[in-house]
């Protein structure tokens, strides 16, 4: 009898403890009760933005859709219409969509891009009610992409192999030939 009153007692103790100490959860509807996210946290995948050249990073070269191992992905490329007065870029994407509903969020997308042009964003809520509606298209990848450049500050990983921006060699010699080039401004 002793034993219980002394487990209840300390029972009782750890519970009034508890009562005054700072919660530890979130309550998520909330938004000012929300926690941040780390830039680390993985979200939905979404389509980065070259601000120098005024267009996307990606070039439709399909690799992230062949490794996708949901294929949740679907793209197509097109000609750059600014290429090679503007950008070096000679393709660019002329559609892109995923499913999200189908995306598992493993980051094989990211990984296998050699353009820095897809990267997991920080967005997650993007339920909806109707079982196929959960699509992005180009238009909302890029804005997602932008939104997350935009509040951590992201870098091409490989700015030099990935800049958009023609490249003028220097001295005005082609690598080749030993010939003067003339060089459009």
């Amino acid at each position: 009898m002793i034993g219980g009153i002394i487990g209840f007692v300390g029972g009782l103790a750890v519970t009034l403890k508890s009562a005054w100490r700072e919660p530890v959860t979130a309550e998520y509807p909330e938004s000012e009760k929300r926690l941040n996210l780390e830039d680390r946290y993985m979200g939905f995948p979404a389509l980065t933005w070259d601000g120098d050249v005024g267009e996307p990073y990606c070039t439709g070269c399909m690799v992230c859709v062949r490794e996708c191992p949901t294929q949740c992905m679907s793209a197509e490329m097109k000609d750059n219409p600014l290429y090679p007065l503007k950008s070096r870029r000679r393709k660019i994407i002329d559609s892109f969509e995923i499913n999200l509903a189908r995306c598992i969020l493993c980051g094989i997308c990211v990984d296998v891009c050699s353009f820095d042009a897809i990267e997991m964003s920080h967005e997650h809520e993007l339920s909806k009610y109707e079982r196929n509606a959960n699509r992005a298209d180009l238009p909302s990848l890029i804005s997602m992409g932008r939104d997350y450049q935009k509040k951590i500050g992201w870098n091409p990983r490989n700015p030099e192999k990935n800049n958009g921006l023609p490249q003028v060699e220097e001295g005005g010699l082609d690598s080749g030939a030993g010939e003067a080039v003339e060089v459009e401004e």
